[in-house]
Parts: C-alpha cells; sequence; structure tokens
C-alpha cells in the first residue's frame, strides 16, 4: 500500500477524530464538555490539525485536505501524478474519523432529539443559509489557510525548531475565531464530505437528513479557496 496514501488516511483520520469529537462534545446531550462553546470548539479544531500534521508529516507532508494538495498542484508545487493518492487518503480517513466519533460518543446520539446537532457532530452548516454568500466566506477562509500554511513552510525558523505543526494550528484556531461564524469553517473538502458520508450511512438515532442540498459549498468552494491561495502565496513570495 502506498505510504503516502497510509499516511493521509491517517493523518485526517486524528483531524476529523479530534475535531469532529470536540463538536460532539459540546454539542450532544449529555456530554460533560456540553454547551462549552465556540471557543472551546475553535480550539479543539486547532490542536486537532496540530496533532494530525504532526503524525502524518515526517511521511507525506501532511496534506490532509484536498484544498491544499489541489492548491499546490495547481501552482506547480506538488506533482498531479500524486493528486488521486492524496485525495483517496483525505477523504478515506476523514469517513473513518468520523465513524470513530460516532464510536466515542454512541450512548449520545439517542439521547440527544434535535437531528441538526447531531448532524453539526458530522459536517458544517451555515448559520444563514445564502449558499453564494456562504461560498465566498469559505473561498476566503481557505485562501487564508494556504497563504498561512505556505508563509509557515517557507519561515526557516519554524522548520528548524520543528514548531511548524503548532502554527498551523493557532492559524486555524485563529481562522475558526475570525471566519468561523458563517459557516462552520469547512475550508477542507473531506473535512465536510467524508463525515456527510458517515452521517448518511451510520445508524445513528433520529438522524435526519444529511443535508446534501448543501454540501456542495463545503466542496467546491474550499477548493477554489486554496488554488487562490496557493496563486497569491507564489505572486508575492515568489521562488
Amino acid at each position: 500500500m502506498d505510504n503516502n496514501f497510509v499516511s493521509e488516511l491517517v493523518g485526517t483520520a486524528i483531524l476529523i477524530l479530534l475535531g469532529n469529537g470536540v463538536v460532539a462534545a459540546v454539542l450532544l446531550t449529555k456530554s460533560k464538555a456540553q454547551n462549552s462553546g465556540w471557543i472551546v470548539i475553535t480550539f479543539g479544531w486547532g490542536m486537532a490539525v496540530t496533532i494530525g500534521v504532526y503524525a502524518a508529516g515526517p511521511f507525506s507532508g501532511a496534506h490532509l485536505n484536498p484544498a491544499v494538495t489541489l492548491g499546490l498542484a495547481a501552482t506547480g508545487d506538488f506533482p498531479w501524478k500524486e493528486v488521486p493518492i492524496y485525495l483517496a487518503g483525505e477523504f478515506a480517513g476523514a469517513i473513518l474519523g468520523a465513524v470513530l466519533v460516532w464510536l466515542a460518543y454512541l450512548p449520545h446520539w439517542k439521547e440527544t432529539v434535535d437531528p441538526g446537532l447531531k448532524l453539526a457532530c458530522f459536517s458544517t452548516g451555515p448559520a444563514i443559509r445564502k449558499p453564494l454568500q456562504n461560498a465566498i466566506t469559505e473561498v476566503i477562509g481557505t485562501a487564508m489557510l494556504l497563504i498561512g500554511v505556505l508563509a509557515i513552510g517557507i519561515n526557516k525558523g519554524a522548520a528548524a525548531s520543528g514548531v511548524g505543526p503548532l502554527l498551523i494550528g493557532l492559524l486555524v484556531l485563529s481562522l475558526g475565531l475570525s471566519l468561523g461564524g458563517p459557516t462552520g469553517y469547512a475550508i477542507n473538502p473531506a473535512r465536510d464530505l467524508g463525515p456527510r458520508i458517515a452521517h448518511a450511512f451510520l445508524p445513528i438515532a433520529g438522524k435526519g437528513d444529511s443535508d446534501w442540498s448543501y454540501a456542495i459549498v463545503p466542496v467546491v468552494a474550499p477548493i477554489i479557496g486554496g488554488i487562490i491561495g496557493s496563486v497569491i502565496f507564489n505572486l508575492v513570495w515568489p521562488n
């Protein structure tokens, strides 16, 4: 089995287990962290990214995000021949991570009445449902993600000290605090689509539908944003 595939699968599974896990902790009934709020969710996601990047970084470079993979490929910074392997690992890992969240919180799904809260433990949804505006938010957020990740990547001090993954996690924390309010900041097609697929097939009590009518926004918009962010970075900070 391809080592890059395994690395992206494991890293993305960790990302989703810890990231969607903190959402479940905050939203599900009778969780000890119930109602602890947006700060807890964004901090949890930042740490989830940090651990996922530390885990996969030495092996595949830890994209963990199709928007990163496609953004880098679009500007010639990543070989197109490797793209299918990375995407397969990212989406498979996202599904696996979501299944693990479901198992970890197994008694709580039945206790939680609102199907919207259950879906939110898997995929994102907008605060105000305006698909075009929601897409713009995701494009801006993902472009900023790519610019930040690439800027951290060229910082020799961060590379030498080994704090790069932590800085990327803090970047994601900042994005959640600053830009996460309108859409829940997917900024990663695998992070949204993989768990949404898991939500559709898992036997979750009273789960409702998987809101496929919105799914195109957190899948397509981050890809556009990732390409834009990579292009901007290469124009402003040319190699």
